[in-house]
């Protein structure tokens, strides 16, 4: 009897990290309900299906699905295969610091290839005004165009970051502690 009041109390202790985690992932853009499918992942103690993972967070299969896709292209779970078994299974990458380096670095690789691409489309139309014109059109386009040129060193910057993250360089100039 004992034993299973104290796994009652482990099962209680593990929701409220599994909340914790849940919450804490708003705080990356990434939804409740998806922090619940990687906190299910991260204490559990074998690969678990889609279906597994239904069960436990009581979400529709397709948003589990949906779920497990961002988590996947983000590798914050990996797919395994499973003896006897046909379905997908999932585990969690338990590594918080390699989840914060590959989401971190996917975003600020996104983040830049949206400016730049909208900086490819703006430039051109900006120097043509800023040379063929004059007035008040030509001084804003010339004052647009610096300011496209000057967020050029911010992207250098956070792409030698993503670099930086990527090859552990970045634990040169700021260590990782050890565990306690």
């Amino acid at each position: 009897m004992k034993k299973s009041e104290d796994m009652k109390k482990v099962e209680e202790a593990r929701d409220v990290m599994v909340s914790a985690l849940a919450q804490t992932m708003v705080i990356y853009g990434v939804t409740p309900s998806v922090g619940r499918i990687y906190g299910v992942l991260y204490f559990a103690e074998e690969p678990m299906s889609l279906d597994d993972i239904k069960e436990e967070v009581a979400m529709s299969k397709a948003s589990v699905s949906n779920g497990m896709r961002e988590l996947l292209e983000t590798e914050m779970v990996i797919k395994v295969w499973k003896k006897g078994d046909r379905k997908d299974h999932f585990i969690a990458e338990k590594d918080f610091m390699r989840n914060f380096i590959n989401f971190f670095v996917k975003n600020l690789r996104q983040e830049r290839s949206l400016i730049m691409k909208a900086n490819e489309q703006a430039k051109p139309i900006l120097k043509e005004i800023a040379e063929n014109s004059s007035g008040e059109a030509s001084q804003v386009a010339k004052r647009d165009l610096e300011s496209l040129n000057n967020s050029l060193a911010y992207f250098d910057w956070t792409m030698r970051l993503a670099n930086a993250l990527e090859s552990n360089e970045i634990f040169n100039y700021i260590p990782k502690t050890e565990k306690k």
